[in-house]
């Protein structure tokens, strides 16, 4: 192989690979159909995306759907939005929606709400076509004590305005609860809630629980009003079941001070039987005494025993002795 035809495989080699380059790093197909649908962008802006690390087709395909909606949007900002980590596509596709239904919607206004986590093309959409909220079951206590559990559906529309910084829907359902209890326990019986279900609609709506949240309620339906637990009647027995147990322990309380009085009693009884039988036991020690120095004499020990024996038999007779024999040995 000659020298000629080494050079011409290497022009061949250099040409392949500028080609490949060129192709890589300009969009030619993108620039056609750009051209194609009247926008105007150069290669060297498309390249200079590709030096950017911006993809050129995020930029130009949603910049050819809105000149094709009529409208003018700045692709310097389209890559600012997108290096910012918005979506470019969905902005453009709300900001055509809002234009179809006659929503005044700026660029700015619209790159801040997707910026801020909210789904901007929902949000039009849900500005033409309203959402309905379903509420979990609230359970509230009207004033006669019987239980009423509610459901509503709440009706509302994306408020674009307040879609930056705005409550979102677990405010409005967690408002609607609260307004649900408010009426139905401020209401005299259960009675008139089922008569009149509407006046918690009323009274919630009055309340204006839109305010500070991203939406516009625009009705508040009762889907439905159930009956629940007599808890009226049910804390009277809790309580009364409570009065019980006290009053049970107050009264074993004096039962216990009644028995312990009863025992410090015996007890007391029998400390006393007993210094009376130790009593009794010095008595023939202090007669033996008494017949040694003189003190008592032979008579007048046998008419003491005279009086005992006399003591004993009236006893014995009218059976009080046995009674107090009995009640020695229970002592005991």
């Amino acid at each position: 192989m000659g020298l000629e035809s080494i050079g011409l495989v290497i022009i061949l080699a250099l040409i392949v690979i500028f080609l490949i380059v060129f192709f890589n790093l300009v969009p030619l197909s993108l620039w056609i159909s750009a051209v194609a649908s009247g926008v105007h962008v150069s290669i060297g802006t498309l390249v200079g995306m590709r030096f950017r690390r911006i993809n050129p087709s995020r930029i130009v395909l949603p910049l050819i759907k809105a000149t094709k909606a009529g409208l003018k949007v700045n692709m310097n900002e389209m890559e600012a939005h997108l290096l910012a980590g918005g979506n470019v596509d969905r902005v453009i596709n709300a900001l055509i929606a809002a234009e179809s239904a006659q929503i005044p919607l700026e660029f700015e206004s619209c790159r801040a709400i997707d910026l801020a986590g909210r789904d901007v093309l929902q949000a039009v959409q849900m500005s033409v076509n309203p959402r309905v909220i379903e509420t979990p079951v609230v359970a509230a206590i009207a004033k006669d004590g019987i239980e009423l559990r509610a459901k509503a559906r709440v009706t509302v529309r994306a408020n674009i305005a307040r879609l930056v910084g705005g409550a979102g829907e677990e405010t409005i359902t967690a408002r609607v609860g609260e307004g649900i209890v408010t009426t139905i326990g401020s209401s005299e019986t259960h009675k008139e809630v089922l008569e009149n279900p509407d006046r918690i609609s009323q009274t919630v709506l009055s309340k204006g629980l839109d305010a500070g949240t991203a939406f516009e309620i625009l009705s508040i339906d009762i889907a439905d009003v159930d009956v629940g637990r007599n808890i009226g009647a049910q804390l009277q027995m809790d309580q009364a079941e409570a009065d019980r147990r006290i009053a049970q322990a107050k009264a074993e309380e004096r039962r216990a001070m009644a028995v312990a009085h009863e025992q410090e009693m015996i007890a007391a009884v029998q400390e006393m039987r007993a210094k009376v039988v130790e009593a009794e036991a010095e008595v023939p020690h202090a007669m033996a005494r008494a017949l040694e120095e003189g003190k008592l004499g032979v008579m007048d020990y046998y008419q003491m025993q005279n009086v005992i024996s006399d003591t004993k038999m009236r006893e014995a007779i009218s059976g009080t002795g046995k009674k107090n024999e009995d009640q020695s040995k229970a002592g005991k």
